[in-house]
């Protein structure tokens, strides 16, 4: 199938479509379905949308034919202080994913997890990691590109991928 859809770079506008984003990264299963501003206000979720962007923030969108936003990847660095789910150490970005579930199984989050490793790696990261709940499917796209869990949590698993 060819692709249909473009990958650009995330800018500041981006920024509530990036919610959207954490927003269906949280109700992945099939039935969950947290409302939007639940996901939102929730601490351990807003977290990796407030404020965006914030130097260090990086990400991609993905575009459908008629230019409208159908995914996202994107990156933030977390202190030690405060970790998000992903935490693995200092330095070390987390990276969160979230595709409209019409466009999944599509290539979109391939792709997009593709151009963010390639930018972090560029921008000098050793490293990117990802928390993810178990059960998703997602683990499967994960591990093909070259993520492995390095710390099971309670109902989820940190994913790490070294970059070089």
């Amino acid at each position: 199938m060819p692709q249909t859809f473009l990958v650009r770079p995330a800018t500041q506008a981006d920024g509530a479509f990036l919610g959207d984003m954490v927003v269906e990264a949280a109700n992945w299963s099939q039935g969950g379905a947290r409302p939007r501003h639940q996901v939102l206000t929730s601490p351990e979720h807003s977290r990796y949308v407030s404020g965006w962007m914030r130097p260090g923030d990086a990400g991609f969108v993905a575009l459908d034919p008629n230019g409208d936003p159908i995914g996202a990847a994107w990156y933030r660095m977390f202190p030690r202080t405060d970790p998000g789910f992903g935490y693995v150490g200092t330095g070390v970005p987390e990276l969160i994913i979230g595709v409209r579930p019409i466009w999944r199984a599509h290539g979109v989050g391939r792709s997009l997890l593709q151009r963010l490793c390639d930018h972090a790696a560029a921008q000098g990261f050793g490293r990117l990691s990802l928390s993810v709940e178990r059960g998703n499917f997602a683990v499967t796209l994960y591990r093909s590109e070259g993520f492995a869990v390095t710390q099971a949590g309670i109902g989820r698993d940190t994913m790490v991928k070294r970059l070089r």
